[in-house]
């Protein structure tokens, strides 16, 4: 059995790869708890500029594993501890003041989706497929997923994927705004580009902005302008976007 997954932290950018694939990546237990430990380091590290989250293998993500779930003594119980751990991870993902750029391909199903959208840029292969498969097994959602599902697709999308056994391919996510981009062939190599372009980018400023768009969900409208203001205050003296503001102060005179 491999390790459950893998970090290496390089260039500014920490990849966190899935390294399950002989179960399509899908979280048990302990792959849960590695996921939330990786998560911790990423967010005290400040060489870790940028995020990329790749799955190993065919597939991206299957979700919760569910011979891990038979296995228990307790079933419900283990379920419970297990949604828990892995939510956690994710909301904590979903926090971050970096950007976190995921690749993903074969197939993203059940939580799956849930960790994929703890992303920002979401590059797909075309003949990936998406499917919430809960009710196929007479499950409900998990890890967000009810949550973020239709904050990207639209409520009643989330809903036909969350009671019909509706499946999507690459370019219909695309469409509905499931993912930010599809490409035929190696997503994990345009995620990587991605990645290290923001880790070279002023990252202050991208992971706040980052903090602002997915904070304000669950911000008003008052809330959510006193915090920008805030935090643009605080932007202007950081060395970043003081040299920048002076390089376009000077290419901008008369």
């Amino acid at each position: 059995m491999s390790e459950p997954l893998s970090l290496s932290i390089a260039d500014g950018v920490a990849h966190l790869e899935l390294t399950r694939p002989e179960r399509s990546n899908a979280f048990d237990l302990t792959a849960a708890r590695a996921f939330a430990e990786a998560v911790q380091i990423i967010e005290r590290d400040d060489a870790a500029r940028a995020v990329l989250l790749t799955g190993a293998g065919k597939r991206f993500c299957a979700g919760g594993d569910i011979h891990s779930m038979i296995a228990a003594d307790d079933s419900s119980a283990y379920l419970r501890e297990l949604a828990d751990v892995l939510d956690g991870a994710l909301q904590k993902l979903d926090s971050l003041p970096k950007p976190v750029v995921v690749a993903v391909q074969g197939s993203v199903a059940g939580a799956g989706i849930g960790v994929m959208l703890a992303g920002d840029l979401i590059v797909a292969d075309h003949a990936t497929r998406f499917v919430t498969a809960y009710s196929g097994i007479g499950l409900t959602p998990d890890c967000g997923v009810s949550w973020l599902l239709p904050r990207a697709v639209g409520q009643q999308r989330a809903l036909q994927l969350l009671l019909t056994p509706t499946v999507i391919d690459g370019d219909q996510a695309l469409s509905w705004g499931l993912v930010t981009e599809v490409v035929s062939g190696n997503a994990v190599s345009r995620a990587r580009e991605l990645a290290a372009s923001i880790a070279t980018g002023p990252s202050h400023a991208l992971g706040q902005a980052r903090r602002l768009q997915r904070g304000s969900w669950s911000a008003d409208r008052a809330t959510t302008g006193a915090d920008e203001s805030r935090t643009i205050a605080a932007a202007i003296t950081t060395p970043e976007a003081t040299a920048l503001v002076a390089s376009f102060a000077g290419s901008s005179r008369p």
